[in-house]
């Protein structure tokens, strides 16, 4: 039988990772794709690099667009990363010629996803993306087809390695952020730059891609709201674990009265959710459907193996003829629901302040918080210091957003808060 032939762009950790797949387990991805797929044509900047993968008698160019154009290509891989230049062109040079295109690419898809989606459907080619959203875990799928029959009311994901291996080590040896992101650089788990990982982006992309595919409308990752892990300490992770929660960086996209909610910030979730206790490097997804309940996918959410396992599951189906809808349906069907802003937010938060051991400042505290329709759940004070400072950690019951911050900013502002307090938002999954 005729095999699927396939080009791949950038020759990168990702692209590499395909090419060693599709030759080691050549026999089991013919027999699941009944018949072969080989790779026709590469694309990357350097010849001359040797990548340890066999790249004999493949077609070489040094344009990746024009792999677009090759007679001999019927699918693109796109695994060159980022939201400009070359791969942007390529993907839409490969949609224009009716080829279908899989990509890893999340900050693409979350960023431009919208465009590329329509493209495809206006060519009726496949733009498939397991790959973009936590690695090896079949997320993708597990939504878009396992679910399908579900009306989705809830996402919630670890969605990022680099930070949940950082608060990991956190809270298992006591170490402050820094050190454990000095170490997460050491072991190649975070980039030199660390930014696109610690700041959340990474993890909101994909979020983004999920919330358009559970939901039903076009990526907007715009829409979602983004923190990231930076501002957590030791101190705040420790006194977490005394109130029975762990700290994680969560993506949450939710289905309200109001639209649809998509954040991406630090939580508290109780230490006996399946999600507080995933650790290291490790991914996960929960999905929540009104006929099936609550789904838990876990698994590793980068690397050589997991990502070309993600690639090849999306070129299968290619090669079988199975064509999904970019976000499960068809254009016409998308839904126009409007994103909530994080100000409606309305749940619990833990809120720590460094004050000064004096007489009256737990009371000013709690009248602010009174002032603003907040009601306290409880409260600790470890030790007692006169004169010099101690943390004092409130947790509240429900509340929204909005007045959290109005009430966190007048606490700022007393004389005897030395330094700006940490809000921590929890959920209780």
């Amino acid at each position: 039988m005729k095999p699927l032939r396939v080009a791949v762009a950038g020759l990168g950790t990702v692209g590499a990772g395909v090419i060693t797949l599709l030759h080691d387990n050549a026999a089991t991805v013919a027999a699941r794709a009944g018949r072969p797929i080989a790779v026709t044509a590469v694309s990357a900047r350097d010849r001359g690099r040797d990548r340890g993968i066999p790249l004999a008698g493949l077609r070489w160019y040094e344009d990746a667009a024009a792999l677009a154009l090759d007679p001999d290509v019927d699918v693109i891989v796109e695994a060159i990363g980022g939201t400009t230049g070359s791969a942007p062109a390529l993907v839409r040079a490969a949609l224009a010629a009716g080829k279908p295109v899989v990509t890893a690419n999340k900050a693409l898809l979350a960023e431009h996803g919208a465009e590329l989606a329509a493209l495809a459907a206006e060519r009726g080619v496949t733009l498939a993306y397991e790959a973009a959203v936590a690695g090896g875990i079949p997320a993708i799928k597990a939504v878009r087809e396992g679910l399908a029959a579900n009306d989705l009311t809830r996402i919630v994901g670890i969605l990022n390695g680099t930070c949940n291996y950082i608060l990991t080590q956190m809270r298992a040896r006591g170490i402050e952020f820094a050190e454990a992101l000095a170490e997460a650089q050491r072991l190649g788990y975070a980039e030199a730059d660390p930014a696109f990982d610690v700041d959340g982006i990474d993890a909101a992309h994909k979020l983004a891609i999920l919330a358009a595919l559970a939901f039903a409308r076009p990526v907007d990752f715009a829409a979602v709201h983004i923190e990231g892990i930076r501002g957590i300490s030791a101190l705040d992770i420790r006194l977490a674990e005394e109130l029975g929660y762990r700290i994680k960086l969560l993506g949450i996209a939710a289905r309200t009265q109001d639209g649809i909610d998509t954040r991406m910030h630090p939580a508290m979730v109780p230490a006996t959710h399946p999600i507080a206790r995933v650790d290291g490097v490790f991914n996960a997804v929960m999905a929540e459907g009104d006929f099936v309940g609550r789904v838990v996918l876990e698994g590793r959410g980068a690397g050589a193996g997991p990502t070309a396992s993600a690639v090849v599951a999306d070129l299968i189906d290619i090669a079988r003829g199975r064509v999904t809808p970019v976000w499960g349906v068809e254009a016409a069907l998308l839904s126009a629901a409007p994103s909530v802003p994080i100000d409606a937010r309305v749940g619990p938060y833990y809120l720590r302040l460094m004050v000064v051991d004096r007489p009256g400042v737990i009371a000013d505290v709690t009248a602010t918080l009174r002032d603003h329709a907040i009601s306290l759940e409880s409260m600790l004070q470890r030790g007692r210091s006169p004169g010099e400072a101690v943390p004092v950690v409130i947790t509240t019951h429900d509340c929204e957003e909005r007045a959290m911050r109005a009430a966190m900013a007048r606490i700022a502002g007393m004389e005897a808060v030395l330094e700006p307090p940490a809000l921590i938002r929890i959920e209780h999954l």
